[in-house]
């Protein structure tokens, strides 16, 4: 059966031919008249929806419960029939097609979007001066800063005694040789003691050698006693040479010491970071801590855990770009000094050592921070994720010409990270990019089109 060029197959041999007949011809004058307003609408779901509700797929008798379900598919198909009747020609024409949309889509954008002032959008946005900037070997590494070996000193003691006095205390800069605290300590007492005991019987035994010297020629004494007398002599030279040694031991760094009390002076020019040292503490050579921390706070090592895959392409004197949560708008500079010789069996990762300059004193020991290997050469402005907009194939950013005046221009991405892309092209660096409220800027942009067209 054929109406308006559509074909229905009706498996009911016993239905009413009229009912039928009533019905087809119903549903395809829908499907005409939509074809007719829109022929681009797509209508084949429409068409097999329509089908699917009118072609009677079971078999009915002549009866007048196969009548009364035939009337009902008709008020049914009929009632579709108005709805799409409903729809103003104007509506159907304007929708949009599949491949116009992807067409939109596709299409490159361009122009500006002016603000007067004191608009009240402009206070949801936020533009940055970007600066070109080197283009890291992969995404942020964890590291830690410590402090710089080369320039710390950890200040402990090699005897006990008691703290008497202190006369510096953390976040003081000091000087070389500028004294902590004072101590008191037996043991200097007690080496002293020796060491004046030693020295006397040195010298006794020296007088006694002297004067043995003078009988030996006239056999006043014997062969024996005279070799008796040079032995304790050697004896008491060994003694007071032990003694010596032992003050050495004891004050290698050659502190001031008057009498049991030890000057315990600074090795180094720096500040006092760390300071375990209180009045009356009991001091020893054991201790778990050292008294004092005096190091140089500009001068910071950085400990980066490297993975495997970059050993190849980190070598001494790699830039490393250092930021961190206290800074988020600062970025430090450091250069590899220390390349790690094992690797971590649990992290899979090898230790690698930089060095910072703070001279600000913005970085502190043991803060954690972000650090990213550079490539040797190359460079990009570095732009937060948030301001790119991605419209099909390409990405844009909107870059501030003067104040309120935004122009939205077309840029080429590099290198993507989680939070901050590179751009190769269509920004030349030090331009003021809109960083926040980019997609506020991009609907306003985009019904300023709107108007327009």
């Amino acid at each position: 059966m054929v109406f308006s060029g559509h074909y229905y197959l009706i498996d009911c041999p016993r239905l009413s031919l009229h009912l039928g007949l009533t019905t087809i011809a119903v549903v395809d004058r829908c499907i005409a008249t939509l074809q007719n307003r829109n022929p681009a609408i797509g209508l084949p779901s429409v068409e097999s929806g329509a089908i699917t509700g009118v072609i009677v797929l079971t078999r009915f008798t002549d009866s007048k419960k196969s009548k009364r379900i035939g009337f009902g598919l008709l008020v049914v198909v009929a009632v579709a029939y108005a709805g799409w009747l409903s729809l103003s020609p104007s509506k159907i024409q304007h929708m949009p097609t599949p491949a116009a949309s992807t067409q939109q889509a596709h299409a490159e954008l361009s122009g500006n979007i002016r603000f007067v002032a004191g608009a009240s959008q402009l206070s949801m946005l936020q533009t940055q001066s970007l600066p070109l900037a080197p283009i890291p070997l992969s995404e942020q590494l964890s590291a830690r800063v410590t402090y710089d070996e080369e320039v710390t000193a950890r200040v402990g003691v090699s005897f006990s005694g008691r703290i008497l006095e202190l006369k510096a205390a953390p976040g003081d800069a000091v000087t070389l040789g500028q004294v902590l605290a004072v101590i008191d300590s037996p043991d200097f007492g007690t080496a002293y003691a020796d060491l004046n005991k030693a020295r006397a019987d040195e010298k006794r035994k020296q007088l006694a050698v002297k004067r043995a010297k003078d009988l030996v020629p006239g056999e006043a004494i014997s062969t024996r006693d005279w070799e008796a007398i040079q032995a304790e002599y050697a004896q008491a030279q060994a003694e007071t040479a032990r003694a010596e040694q032992r003050i050495k031991n004891l004050n290698p760094h050659g502190l001031k010491i008057v009498g049991q009390q030890v000057s315990l002076a600074s090795p180094l020019q720096g500040v006092i970071t760390e300071r375990t040292a209180s009045p009356a503490l009991e001091i020893s050579p054991n201790l778990a801590a050292p008294l004092f921390v005096v190091t140089d706070p500009k001068r910071l090592w950085v400990s980066i855990d490297l993975p495997e895959s970059l050993l190849s392409k980190v070598k001494l004197g790699s830039l490393v770009a250092i930021q961190s949560d206290a800074y988020p708008d600062h970025t430090f500079t450091a250069k590899i000094i220390q390349l790690g010789q094992t690797i971590n069996p649990n992290t899979r990762r090898a230790n690698v050592l930089a060095r910072v300059d703070n001279p600000e004193g913005k970085l502190l020991p043991e803060m954690f921070v972000r650090a990213s290997v550079l490539q040797a050469d190359g460079q990009g402005v570095r732009v937060p994720n948030q301001a790119l907009i991605t419209r099909g194939l390409y990405t844009y950013v909107f870059v501030e010409q003067k104040p309120g005046d935004f122009i939205l221009r077309r840029v080429k991405p590099i290198k993507r990270g989680v939070d901050f892309s590179y751009i190769g092209e269509g920004l030349s660096g030090d331009e003021r990019v809109v960083t926040k409220g980019a997609l506020l800027l991009e609907a306003e942009f985009l019904a300023s089109l709107g108007e327009k067209q």
